[in-house]
Formats: C-alpha cells, structure tokens, sequence
C-alpha cells in the first residue's frame, strides 16, 4: 500500500511542475491512459488474495481519481495563464486614432438612374406613379390585351402566389410595371400622363438577366396622339439620358398584346477598345419598347378610344445604367459588394441635388 502512497504523491508532484498542456496530455497517457501505470496496476489486482483486491482497488480508484482531477485542473491553470500572456501582449490601447474607413453612405447606380429618368420626365410633365409589386392576373394580364394561352403566364416565365384566401384570382409578382398603368387609367381617366418605375419579377437569371429587376414603363393619354409624339419623348430621352447630342436612334416594326402599332427602339453604338460607344450607327442594340396603346386597353378601363388615344413604352433600369456606366455583369448590382458600391455608387449629395 505504501508503493501505492508514493506513486499517488509523485505524479501529483510531476502534474504540478508541469508547464505545457501537451507535456500535461503525455502524462495522462502514461499514468491513467489504457497503458498507462496506474491502467496496469487495475489490471493486475486479480492476481492478489481476496483481501488485499478490496483494499489495492478501493485506493488504485481513488489515486485514479486524484490523478485525472489533477490533470485537469492543471490544464485550465495553463490556459488562464496563457489567456493572461496574450492579454497583455495584445494590449489595445483605445486612445489611438481610429482606422480611417469609407464610412459614408452612396447612391446605388440603380437609385440613380431611376432618379435620373424620373427627373427628365417630370420636366416633361409627367407624375410618377407606384403600385402593388404582388398583383392579380386581370391587371397584369387580362387588361393588358393577353390572351388566354399566352405564353408569359406560363409558369417558367411568372412567379405565382399560393392562394390564402377565398378569392379565385391567381396572384403573382408582377412581370412588368403595366399594372399601374392599368390602375392610373381606371383612377385618374384620361388624359393621364404618368411614368411607373418599380421591381419586377421574372424567373430568368445569368450575366444579363435577373429574377428581380426595375423598369421604369410611361404612358400619355390625350386627344390626337400619335407616333410622332412618342418618337419625339423617347429620343428626347435617351439623348438626355446618355448626354449625346447626336445619338442615333431606330425604330423597328414589333408586336406587345397591349400596343398597336407596336416598336422596339434600338440605339446606335461602335466598338471602340473592345468596348461599346454609345453614337454612331454601326450596330445598334435594342433599349426600350413603345406602341400605341391597344384600343382593347382603353375599353378595359372605361376610356373611350373614339376619343381619346395614348402611346406606352417601358424601358429596362439596369440596361440603361450598364450602357451608361460601362458595366457588364447584372448580377454584380445585387451581391452587396462594397467594394462595386464604392466605385460605381454616387455621392447622395451631389445625386440629388440636381
């Protein structure tokens, strides 16, 4: 029993000299590991008469017991001890300057260009009307002139809403900002003109497209109308828009459910340093869509269009800003990078005090 005594008392002396954690993990591995000394020690006990095992184990138990408590005391000792030595090595000291960082808030290309656009707007008198992002399938279809099987409602290319109530009309995300034209009409009645810049919804995502996105769609109503008015808003538009003077514009033969005559605008550019330069006629890319307003339309919200007609057009937010900025990827408008925000956004100051 007094080997047993002067065992229990030496590791406890070792423990308590030890200075490192991994030290202190080899000497649990020799004392109470699986074959440690101790380990052992248990192992052998059947090899003692029947008096001698009770008492041999009742202490070989405790010293195990003794051992392992001791270990880990020792360990959290080390560990306060080395927390304590970091703590002082990495003293902060607060009345230092602060690291100097970009702090101050700036304006994300889009708000800007939507900004931009409703300003030359406004200054044509028009108002800047807003609606519902989820809509019902009449304002976004059905007074819109689609027809039934038209290929937009289809699933793939609309973002439906699971019914919650006891109305049957199937809801959605709105697929373009012409419902609030829709509503504007049945509202205010004619003659109206109003611009609706928004979010949209479309399942379609890659480098030029996005399941979010923001139009900006126009609308006049008033008694003779026509082509020549709208050519006339959207070439001051974009020559505004672009700052270019001379910027050539064409107007190609199209087809929308809700406008007839119907035209896809394309803007002239020229490839410069690999890059588009917006003038010139060279090529040209397609920017906005336009028409006369469908005389369905009008009926739909109790305008007559004996008396009265309209042009609409609906322009894409992102495309206008990337031709303008000189980006190329839209999905780097929505991944919250602030080092893209830091060199594409706008001093909030100088954006809109315009």
């Amino acid at each position: 029993m007094r080997h047993l005594i002067c065992l229990e008392n030496k590791l406890i002396e070792i423990i308590q000299k030890t200075g490192d954690t991994q030290s202190l993990e080899n000497l649990r591995v020799r004392s109470i590991g699986k074959k440690g000394i101790l380990t052992s020690l248990i192992k052998k006990i059947y090899l003692l008469d029947n008096n001698e095992k009770k008492t041999h184990g009742r202490k070989l138990n405790e010293i195990l017991s003794k051992i392992s408590s001791a270990i880990i005391k020792k360990k959290e000792e080390i560990k306060a001890l080395l927390i304590s030595k970091n703590l002082k090595q990495d003293f902060l000291d607060i009345s230092l300057p602060i690291y100097e960082h970009k702090s101050k808030g700036l304006v994300h290309p889009i708000s800007q260009t939507i900004h931009e656009i409703t300003q030359i707007f406004c200054s044509m008198g028009f108002s800047t009307i807003e609606g519902p992002e989820i809509e019902n399938d009449f304002h976004n279809f059905t007074a819109l002139n689609f027809p039934t099987e038209h290929p937009a409602k289809e699933e793939s290319d609309t973002f439906y809403v699971e019914e919650q109530n006891i109305n049957k009309q199937n809801h959605l995300l709105r697929t373009h900002t012409s419902p609030v034209q829709i509503r504007a009409m049945k509202k205010y009645k004619a003659p109206i003109a109003i611009i609706a810049p928004g979010k949209v919804y479309r399942p379609d995502s890659d480098q030029t497209h996005s399941p979010i996105f923001h139009q900006i769609e126009g609308l006049l109503i008033s008694e003779k109308i026509h082509m020549g008015h709208l050519k006339n808003i959207i070439l001051n538009l974009c020559k505004t828009f672009f700052n270019i003077a001379d910027l050539k514009l064409q107007f190609r033969p199209s087809y929308f459910p809700f406008t007839e005559p119907s035209a896809e605008v394309d803007i002239g550019y020229k490839i410069k340093n690999k890059g588009i330069q917006l003038g010139g006629d060279e090529s040209w890319l397609e920017v906005l869509g336009c028409g006369m307003i469908h005389k369905n339309v009008l009926i739909n919200c109790n305008i007559d269009p004996e008396k009265y007609q309209g042009f609409a057009f609906g322009l894409g937010v992102e495309r206008f800003t990337m031709l303008k900025y000189g980006m190329t990827d839209l999905r780097e408008f929505y991944e919250s990078d602030l080092r893209w925000i830091y060199n594409y956004g706008f001093d909030i100051v100088k954006s809109f005090s315009k």
